[in-house]
């Protein structure tokens, strides 16, 4: 079971997240949570300040964010154990804390001296987030009547040593899990876990495992485990059609593949990061997407393999502050390497590709991160013409069967017959169809597929539903 930052974010919130783990008690299970809400980013933004000199402020910047653990604990604590044992608990947060102070005081002063890498030093500062938060979990399931146990994440999720977005190693991962967690497990204590954070299996230090990085956590939990499920509870009721802020209509999707999912979530559904469930899925651990804020409301449960709709299209996904760069040379025809010339720029500015077309002479992409955009430009001018389009979005229809499915793009493009169409993309993989347009006509785009793909398809099912 994993809870998100928002689901950890004030004593309510903790209350609801007791009651689900009590709900699952028989079912022994393990819990991974995020940091309290907004303390991740206040911890970044405290280490930047003290990188560039300014420690000492920047370790006071931190304080209401302690105080909101202690606040949270004693909430908790008020209906729970005796006094004097809620006084002992409260007493062993403050020592805690203390620690975390001073660890993080030391880190931001090696951060202004330069005396170890920034990126070493910024995990360990960022990692205090999840350690105080599972500490803080743990102590209240206990207090509730809940046997449970802070463990440390970082001795069983082993990585390389890319700091910020560290690698996890299968085979340690695994072997450390199980070593850390089965016992606590089987002695019928809850396990409660920081996600996001590892250890480096040449060095020992801190690492962290990057964007998706507690759901991460989970599913390589879950897969060294062999769960029977893993939930991913977060705030909202699972992975819907469409953007619900652009499709009010927008509904839950109960069943999708992991391929549909991984589509999904890299053309802007962020509820879930494929990457992060990977390990889980293969091992067909299936993953639950549920709502901590409404348990009872519709859930997505992903799959490796998921059926096909009816109707074929599972959702519409979409990504604004897109560019599209075209490259154009009449060297291209009928020449080889002039591929491989194009993306080895890319390569070499670490910037990804979303969508790629290619014709004759010419080749399209779409790039979401503009920040080396210029260095690319320059560097493909000595190759070919270049032509740079911003303000553009990509839309992205998934469902598998995709393809084999007479009509769909027929139906896509017809549906928005008057909105101009800049690039077209059939995915290779047959579950998605993609494409773009101006960005500020994405959101009409949006919402006349979801109406043509759901909301008149529920319609016309319904009728014929009727006429039987």
């Amino acid at each position: 079971m994993k809870f998100g930052g928002t689901s950890v974010e004030d004593a309510g919130a903790f209350e609801r997240v007791i009651a689900l783990v009590r709900a699952e008690r028989d079912a022994r299970p393990v819990v991974v949570v995020s940091a309290m809400s907004k303390f991740t980013d206040a911890l970044l933004s405290a280490f930047e300040r003290a990188a560039g000199g300014a420690g000492a402020g920047a370790l006071g910047h931190l304080e209401e964010h302690f105080a909101r653990h202690t606040a949270a604990l004693r909430t908790l604590l008020a209906d729970g154990p005796q006094r004097q044992e809620a006084d002992a608990t409260l007493s062993e947060l403050e020592s805690v804390l203390s620690n975390a102070r001073e660890e993080i005081g030391r880190a931001f002063a090696e951060a202004a001296a330069g005396s170890r890498p920034l990126p070493l030093l910024q995990d360990l500062v960022v990692s205090f987030g999840e350690q105080l938060s599972s500490w803080v979990l743990a102590r209240a399931l206990d207090a509730r009547g809940l046997k449970a146990r802070q463990a440390d994440s970082r001795r069983c999720v082993i990585t390389d040593d890319e700091h910020g977005c560290a690698t996890p190693l299968k085979e340690e991962t695994d072997r450390h899990t199980r070593e850390q967690l089965m016992p606590l497990i089987e002695e019928g204590v809850v396990p409660v876990l920081g996600g996001f954070i590892a250890s480096s299996a040449a060095s020992g230090e801190t690492t962290t495992l990057g964007r998706g990085g507690s759901d991460y956590t989970a599913g390589l939990v879950g897969a060294a485990l062999r769960s029977r499920e893993i939930q991913i509870w977060t705030d909202v009721s699972g992975v819907l059609t469409a953007d619900p802020r652009v499709v009010k209509e927008a509904r839950t999707i109960p069943r999708l593949s992991y391929a549909e999912a991984a589509e999904l979530a890299y053309f802007g559904a962020k509820v879930l990061h494929p990457k992060t469930i990977l390990p889980a899925v293969v091992r067909n651990v299936p993953v639950r997407i549920c709502n901590s804020r409404a348990p009872r409301s519709p859930d997505t449960v992903v799959y490796f393999d998921a059926e096909m709709t009816p109707r074929t299209v599972k959702a519409i996904a979409h990504k604004t502050g897109v560019l599209i760069v075209h490259v154009t040379s009449a060297r291209m025809l009928g020449a080889y390497g002039f591929l491989r010339a194009i993306f080895e720029v890319f390569e070499r500015h670490r910037t990804a590709v979303d969508i790629v077309t290619t014709s004759e002479v010419s080749v399209s992409l779409s790039l979401e991160d503009p920040a080396r955009l210029d260095a690319i430009i320059e560097d493909l001018k000595h190759i070919a013409a270049v032509h740079v389009e911003p303000e553009r979005a990509i839309v992205c229809i998934v469902g598998e069967g995709l393809r084999s499915t007479p009509g769909i793009a027929g139906r896509v493009f017809s549906t928005i017959k008057d909105i101009n169409v800049l690039l077209i993309s059939q995915g290779a993989s047959s579950i998605n169809l993609t494409f773009v347009v101006e960005e500020q006509h994405v959101a009409e785009t949006v919402r006349r597929l979801h109406e043509a793909f759901f909301e008149c398809a529920t319609a016309e099912l319904v009728a014929e539903l009727g006429g039987h």
